[in-house]
């Protein structure tokens, strides 16, 4: 264990996984709380619309792909707070089309851009040091957002309709929370990958919802039991030999059939 901290990359990848784990963990008690891992998955996959758009016209794929998360999210929020019975299907649809922009786009590209594949599971022992002071301004903006409007994003959560008649404006707080999530979503897409930010923002949380109530306790294990989970995947997967990404992913699955068997 000790001979693996050695290499720079698997150290820069743990930092990266802590970093990461702080994020998904407080935005993911949200995103559980609120029942809208649904939406936080349609906005990570549309993604894949603004980083096919930016190889196509040659600009960063990650500032086309913040470009068409926040543009989905609103949608999304928008089809979730005035159409409820059409919001699965907006969703779907936009899951779709943004998939499909991105391999489309991809493909008529002409200089070179990585497989799909990559954007999927991440990459997160490539680590660099300017993905890590990103994901320090990312943190540190989650974190004033929180302390800012943690009332209000707790009344939005737990008892909209009343939040509504106290005049609160619920559309505002549950856009912005959207956008806290795809903001999430679009600066950890390159570092962890889609599957594994989904895994980050919800399994920690759906876990500790399971024996926690308080929506501070439930931020605050999320995210150790997200740092956890990084760290024994990543462990796990240098040892084995295996995709880091993936194994972090099935570890964390695994944990929550567990903790099913232990509520039980």
């Amino acid at each position: 264990m000790i001979e693996s901290l050695q290499f720079e990359f698997f150290r820069n990848g743990l930092i990266g996984g802590v970093l990461a784990s702080i994020a998904c963990g407080i935005i993911g008690s949200y995103v559980v709380s609120k029942r809208i891992v649904f939406i936080s998955g349609g906005i990570s996959h549309a993604c894949f619309g603004g980083i096919g758009i930016g190889y196509f016209l040659g600009f960063n794929p990650l500032f086309g792909a913040l470009l068409f998360g926040v543009f989905s999210s609103f949608l999304m929020g928008e089809a979730s707070l005035k159409a409820k019975e059409k919001e699965d299907t907006i969703i779907g649809v936009l899951w779709a089309v943004g998939m499909s922009l991105g391999i489309i786009f991809i493909s008529l590209s002409k200089t070179y851009a990585p497989d799909l594949f990559s954007y999927l599971f991440g990459s997160i022992l490539t680590i660099t040091e300017s993905d890590i002071k990103l994901m320090i301004f990312l943190d540190f903006f989650i974190f004033i957002s929180v302390i800012l409007f943690y009332k209000e994003f707790l009344a939005i959560c737990f008892d909209e309709e009343f939040s509504r008649v106290r005049g609160l404006n619920v559309g505002f707080f549950y856009l912005f929370l959207l956008f806290l999530v795809a903001l999430t979503t679009v600066l950890l897409l390159r570092v962890v990958g889609v599957i594994l930010v989904i895994a980050l923002l919800t399994i920690p949380s759906a876990i500790i919802s399971q024996f926690f109530h308080s929506l501070k306790k439930i931020m605050l294990f999320s995210v150790l039991l997200g740092i956890f989970l990084m760290i024994a995947g990543l462990f796990l997967s240098y040892f084995l030999n295996l995709p880091s990404g993936a194994t972090i992913v099935l570890l964390s699955s695994f944990c929550y059939l567990i903790s099913l068997l232990l509520k039980r």
